[in-house]
């Protein structure tokens, strides 16, 4: 398994995909869209107990419509759906979407995050904010960080915000080799914390100052540790349901809309291998599959590239994420 090489290693090398993005970097929120003009054969599966969502039930194999145009990824909680109508007015002025004979209707399938503690919460995603990251739509690498659906996300809220750390968004992309590509995108607002090598690199903070010490007990407080104790578990029943990590995955692997599940499935063990705790009753953590190739690949394969592929994007969003919104971030604590 290698990361793909070259100018690039995001979800952009999957060809086919676009990403765009647009935020208020005072409000401290935005939004990022995935961007697949000709459609894409789309998945979701949602782990989380807390989950914001559209059009999510249209990707269930069972349904008709197997292709979708658009993902969006929010910040603003429920208020941040509002964005995808951007994205459908901008689908539908370039003719994109699911002929129904009367007219072409844009599938934007949609997950947001809760970022309104941070910032201001008066000021959230909204349609026209959605379209200017359409606008914004390339093929080139997305900024990573305090970008877009990243802009207000967090980690390590057990004792809410006072000792979270700063998060945001992250990508990469892998090789499987035979000239196939597996990316992932990923807006990363854990309950949780996040880990690297089986240590703690981001999350709930311990209230010590100091240089950050990546998996050092000086910095971090463990949240896994803290729940084994009264207090842990006392708390629980006073947080807040403002946390969930919402991705994409993506391939150029010919995957039917099953297959395309059962891929959005797997990326989840790779959000559990990196996010600890996960898929709690405070998260939301919902996560897209998209394919948009005729390569022909193992379903298996593909589901375990892209749940390293989303490990690798978690990993990535907190390393890249600065200091905001009162919260230090390890971009500058290293």
């Amino acid at each position: 398994m290698k990361m793909k090489t070259g100018s690039s290693t995001s979800i952009t090398d999957v060809p086919g995909i676009e990403v765009g993005q647009a935020q208020d970097d005072s409000a401290l929120t935005g939004c990022t869209v995935i961007l697949c003009r000709k459609g894409a054969v789309a998945g979701v599966d949602v782990r989380g107990s807390a989950p914001g969502t559209r059009e999510t039930d249209l990707l269930d194999p069972v349904n008709l419509v197997d292709k979708a145009h658009a993902i969006l990824l929010a910040g603003g909680s429920a208020y941040g759906l509002d964005a995808a109508g951007g994205v459908m007015k901008y689908l539908e002025e370039k003719r994109i979407g699911f002929n129904t004979g009367a007219a072409r209707v844009p599938i934007v399938p949609a997950a947001i995050l809760f970022d309104l503690g941070v910032g201001r919460a008066d000021i959230r995603p909204d349609a026209e904010m959605g379209y200017r990251a359409c606008l914004a739509a390339s093929r080139a690498a997305p900024a990573e960080g305090n970008v877009g659906a990243g802009t207000g996300a967090s980690v390590g809220k057990l004792f809410g915000a006072s000792l979270a750390l700063k998060s945001g968004l992250g990508s990469v992309s892998l090789d499987p080799g035979s000239g196939i590509v597996v990316g992932a995108i990923v807006a990363v607002n854990a309950f949780g914390d996040v880990l690297e090598n089986g240590k703690i690199i981001a999350g709930l903070r311990s209230g010590k100052v100091g240089p950050l010490h990546v998996g050092g007990k000086e910095y971090f407080a463990d949240t896994f540790e803290i729940l084994k104790k009264p207090i842990g578990r006392g708390v629980l029943n006073f947080a807040t349901h403002t946390n969930t990590v919402i991705g994409v995955v993506a391939t150029n692997a010919a995957l039917t809309k099953v297959q395309a599940t059962k891929v959005a499935q797997m990326a989840h063990d790779g959000l559990a291998r990196v996010i600890r705790p996960a898929h709690t009753m405070l998260d939301g953590d919902t996560i897209f599959a998209l394919s948009t190739g005729n390569k022909k690949c193992d379903v298996t394969t593909i589901g375990a590239f892209a749940a390293e592929a989303m490990a690798q994007a978690i990993v990535r969003a907190v390393k890249m994420s600065a200091s905001a919104g009162g919260l230090p971030g390890i971009k500058d604590l290293q």
